[in-house]
């Protein structure tokens, strides 16, 4: 408390709490601890200091007064946001499962026996213990359970009450095929299961194939993932880490890297090859480069939603850095449904570029666009070098100084930006200020939001929260970047993305200082 203690606020009164109501010792020992409670009060706002750090939280009075506000200073807030249903695949492919009248859950059956003796899916009434969806093929059945459940959603304890009870129904199922088993037959129907196991190893375990060093801060992680790589499509992208079990220790610290969020810059489909472009920035991503041949890793995805790929465009790409690695399944993709492919690519240093024949195969065009370092030498007829930043490079090839385009970029019908936050605010202010005498008014520009990404999952944590402000209406709207990546560039605050990205700012300059001296006290001990 000599610090400032910890308070909680909530909007109703204590003993209104789910904790208090369900597990009122948990209450009890908080208090204990010496862990305040606040009652009736929202947060509404997080307040900022000159370093854009959390100073203060304002609430407002939600009993007893007409919304009085009140600032309480706070300069760690952790907020405990009330779950919902996930039921993101029904989002993604509609018509899939039934939810319920308020769109919210799904909707529960059960499963019952009709007069020809097939299983058949009914409705469940209002609050039935009932565990399954409305999915069903060929006998086969989905069940849902703890916070999906409208039943059962709510807390831990009702969770694994809804596994209690829903296990006893989907252990019915199969009542009829358990009472004719034959102990002789054992023996066949464990190496059955061993078999479905050791498929299902083949097919989601990632293992690592090897690592290739593009440039000095640039590295390929290219694993088998066999059903990973399958459903990629371009755009999408992966969560790597490494395991706890095997991570290499150097003077007491694990060396675990944090969910990296990486694009699938090339897939294999044959040999279940994924190829993930990591830029060493942080602590976790200079770990990869340490990743070995064999090493499993955790690859999960593929996920966000696939860049929409229109036919018999004109596109222009505007790639910077990494985002470069983004762009190469999106442009290769767009030359296949017959677009014209123009493409920008900006590097901080000419010996930042990678996969330049990647590049050149997948477009009509390419600018070079460099700050400093070597210049990219054209290798093609029409491609040019330009000495600059990505929106100085169309501005130029507009205006013609990089000789008589190849493009009329007023035929432009899709400009897809993908780079850091500041770049691609720049393309969309340039958009409607230096570049706009050249480009169609009736363009779409889409930007790749690189959102700070924690689960991956699909509209469940929120790290990945962006905020969208109508160009027209001023209407303030969040979005889900893990779900949707691809974002109308008219739409992003980039302040707001911005401000998202330096929120761990601190903790990653620890990481990496702690990572540097490590390596070098392992280094030097080898020596």
């Amino acid at each position: 408390r000599g610090w400032g203690g910890v308070s909680i606020v909530y909007r109703k009164r204590l003993q209104d709490s789910p904790a208090y109501r369900l597990n009122h010792e948990e209450v009890a020992k908080s208090l204990e601890e010496g862990i305040d409670y606040i009652e009736n009060l929202s947060p509404v706002e997080a307040v900022a200091d000159e370093f854009g750090a959390v100073a203060a939280i304002l609430c407002k009075r939600t009993a007893g007064s007409d919304g009085e506000s009140i600032r309480l200073p706070a300069r760690t807030v952790c907020v405990a946001a009330g779950t919902s249903p996930n039921t993101i695949y029904e989002k993604e492919r509609p018509g899939t499962f039934a939810l319920d009248e308020w769109r919210e859950f799904f909707a529960p059956h059960r499963v019952e026996m009709d007069e020809a003796g097939i299983k058949r899916l009914v409705p469940a009434a209002q609050g039935e213990r009932a565990f399954f969806t409305s999915y069903a093929d060929d006998g086969r059945f989905i069940s849902y359970y703890g916070d999906n459940h409208p039943v059962y959603a709510g807390n831990v304890v009702k969770a694994m009450a809804s596994a209690k009870h829903g296990y006893e129904q989907v252990a019915a199922l199969f009542a009829d095929e358990i009472v004719t088993l034959k102990d002789e037959e054992q023996p066949e129907r464990e190496a059955q299961f061993a078999r479905l196991i050791d498929r299902l190893d083949d097919e989601l375990i990632a293992r690592v194939v090897r690592v290739d060093r593009l440039t000095e801060t640039i590295v390929d992680v290219i694993v088998r993932a066999p059903a990973q790589a399958r459903k990629f499509h371009p755009g999408q992208f992966y969560r790597l880490q490494n395991y706890e079990t095997d991570a290499v220790v150097i003077d007491g610290t694990k060396l675990l890297m944090e969910g990296l969020a990486l694009t699938g810059a090339w897939v294999d489909k044959e040999q279940g090859w994924l190829s993930l472009i990591v830029l060493e920035m942080g602590a976790s991503s200079r770990l990869c480069a340490t990743l070995q041949p064999g090493q499993e890793v955790v690859v999960m995805g593929p996920t966000g939603t696939p860049t929409e790929i229109p036919t018999g465009e004109t596109v222009l790409l505007a790639g910077g850095g990494l985002g470069n690695a983004v762009l190469f399944s999106i442009a290769k993709a767009l030359r296949e449904q017959d677009n014209r492919v123009i493409y920008f690519a900006g590097y901080k240093r000419g010996e930042d570029l990678f996969k330049r024949e990647e590049i050149e195969a997948a477009t009509d065009q390419v600018i070079w666009a460099t700050d400093t370092g070597v210049e990219i030498a054209p290798r093609r007829p029409p491609d040019r070098h330009f000495r600059g930043n990505i929106v100085q490079a169309i501005k130029a090839y507009a205006d013609s100084e990089l000789g008589t385009p190849l493009f009329d970029l007023r035929e432009v019908d899709r400009l897809i930006a993908i780079g850091s936050d500041r770049m691609m605010a720049a393309v969309k202010a340039a958009r409607s200020g230096v570049l706009a005498p050249h480009l169609k008014a009736a363009h779409i520009g889409i930007g790749s939001i690189n959102s700070p990404m924690q689960c991956m999952m699909k509209e469940v944590c929120a790290q990945c929260l962006q905020r969208h402000v109508d160009p027209q209406t001023g209407a303030e709207t969040f979005v889900f970047s893990c779900f949707n990546q691809d974002q109308l560039l008219d739409q992003v605050d980039f302040k707001n993305l911005n401000d998202r990205l330096r929120a761990n700012t601190v903790q990653e300059k620890l990481a990496n200082l702690w990572l540097d001296k490590l390596l070098k006290e392992a280094t030097s001990a080898t020596v």
